[in-house]
């Protein structure tokens, strides 16, 4: 068994694949629409999903929001750098929640961004040896 993907509902499909895409660095694996059902799905991740689990991101057409609800925690990303990735979304005109630091009560950095819709992404910067 594996973790295929996590499957998120946005509210603007271009506008979400822009952030997870060029804010975040993730390829676009694979992409359908189903006119019958008025819905699209689209694939991203950093590798293939042969390689890794990837996110799912379904638009419903005639939805144009969601209510998040209070049990939906957060996407983690591994990264070098938190502060430069924290830069970055900023400089693109993200939304950078919390900005990087030392979490509480231990020592690795972390930071938070939303996405367009308002899913939060930790960014967990990699230990160094």
């Amino acid at each position: 068994m594996r973790l295929l993907h996590t499957m998120l509902r946005v509210g603007d499909l271009d506008r979400s694949l822009k952030f997870y895409t060029e804010l975040l660095g993730m390829k676009l694996l694979r992409r359908h629409e189903y006119p019958e059902g008025r819905f699209t799905l689209a694939f991203v991740g950093y590798t293939d999903e042969s390689e890794g689990a990837v996110i799912e991101l379904t638009h419903n057409w005639d939805t144009t929001a969601y209510d998040l609800g209070a049990g939906y925690g957060h996407i983690a990303i591994e990264v070098d750098d938190a502060y430069a990735a924290c830069e970055k979304i900023k400089a693109q005109g993200g939304n950078v929640t919390r900005e990087a630091g030392p979490m509480k009560h231990g020592t690795t950095v972390i930071a938070f961004v939303t996405d367009p819709d308002g899913y939060k992404v930790e960014f967990i910067q990699k230990k160094t040896k």
